[in-house]
């Protein structure tokens, strides 16, 4: 897979620009702020509907415009196959659009797979050293990847977290209130609607993500190998707020799973009403990342914590090949934070990606095994030397 024509109007500092890209290695060199980063998140955004840098669509949109236009060309193998044509319409404050082969599709969550993506950025040191929400994050988003019909259930999960969550907040109110001395008996049968339907939908991701976290590991664990040529044992464990689930070898089925968070939501009432908060699902979980015997945030070096987080994107990318995926591999600014042997050991466990975009501020920080073409990037224009 990998996206042989970009388009972009709009977006980020591109007024407007085109670009013809081709299987194997494109490097993106230009220095910080120049619009090297937004290439390639413009491509991730064909494939997630998001950015990596910002949770708004809002800075996507050039200043000025009123709208941003991502519009990619791509290809599932070779060039004899048929080409499929994915535009983005990016609409702050309005819902975005999405065309299909130039057809309008009814919803942009429709184009999901249609481009699969690993993008590593310098923010993913969050997922080693940052809070639960990252790694829950990262985890989700390889889920989506794998079977991206988990976007809906991802979709789903929130909508019903938000509504029992406001539910939650209106009855622990009304136990505060003096003027109430009863609980309301229909919002507590109410409350127990949504418990079901929690379970339900938090079960479904719950085994997704359980299966996506073992098959991934063995893949982080060769790759960190790859990168680190010592003290390069990496484990992980899912830690959830379900009791026991933890001892258990095999994962659950989504049954199991589902009756095991009913429980716990029926555990958990007195403290959710008088907090006023849903204490008990897969958004409160967390995965515990160790290297060596020691736990990774808090012990790990800034270099291990980097090649750690790095080694969890690579073993994705492999993941993702394992299952049939053949996924395009982004890596930005990776090269100028490892010495010259990780760079090396990086270079030749990824250089077989059927498409790898790299940007770096210094093209010489690219180990020359990613030798491809090479795009120059100055202040929203890009070209094939440097200006």
């Amino acid at each position: 897979m990998y996206v042989d024509h970009l388009q972009l109007v709009d977006f980020r500092n591109y007024e407007h620009v085109e670009l013809p890209l081709t299987p194997g290695v494109t490097i993106f060199v230009g220095q910080n702020g120049q619009g090297k980063t937004n290439l390639v998140e413009a491509v991730d955004y064909l494939a997630t509907l998001g950015s990596h840098r910002v949770a708004s669509d809002t800075p996507l949109v050039r200043a000025g415009a009123e709208q941003a236009i991502i519009r990619g060309r791509v290809r599932a193998g070779s060039e004899d196959e048929r080409a499929v044509i994915i535009e983005l319409e990016i609409n702050p404050g309005r819902a975005n659009r999405a065309q299909l082969n130039r057809s309008p599709v009814p919803r942009p969550r429709e184009i999901l797979g249609l481009v699969r993506t690993v993008l590593f950025a310098p923010d993913d040191l969050a997922i080693v050293k940052g809070d639960p929400a990252g790694r829950r994050r990262f985890l989700d988003d390889l889920v989506v990847t794998r079977w991206p019909r988990m976007a809906g259930v991802r979709g789903e999960y929130d909508r019903v977290l938000r509504q029992r969550n406001t539910l939650l907040k209106s009855l622990a109110g009304q136990r505060r209130s003096r003027s109430k001395q009863r609980d309301d008996p229909y919002a507590e049968s109410t409350l127990e609607v949504w418990d079901d339907q929690l379970a339900k939908v938090g079960a479904d991701l719950l085994r997704a993500r359980l299966d996506t976290l073992a098959a991934l590991m063995p893949h982080t664990t060769t790759a960190y190998a790859e990168i680190a040529p010592a003290n390069n044992q990496t484990r992980a464990e899912y830690r959830t707020s379900l009791p026991g689930l933890s001892e258990i070898t095999a994962p659950p089925s989504r049954e199991e799973l589902a009756d095991r968070i009913r429980t716990a939501l029926t555990e958990a009432r007195t403290d959710e009403l008088t907090r006023g908060v849903s204490l008990v699902g897969p958004h409160r979980d967390d995965v515990a990342l160790s290297l060596g015997e020691l736990p990774a945030k808090g012990y790990a070096s800034h270099g291990e914590s980097w090649s750690y987080a790095l080694a969890l994107k690579i073993g994705a990318f492999h993941l993702l090949r394992a299952d049939g995926i053949e996924p395009i591999l982004i890596l930005d600014d990776v090269f100028a934070e490892l010495d010259t042997v990780r760079r090396e050991r990086l270079a030749t466990s990824i250089v077989s990606a059927e498409q790898l975009l790299v940007t770096a501020a210094v093209g010489a920080d690219v180990p020359e095994t990613l030798a491809g073409t090479t795009w120059y990037v100055t202040a929203g224009s890009v070209s094939e030397t440097t200006t």
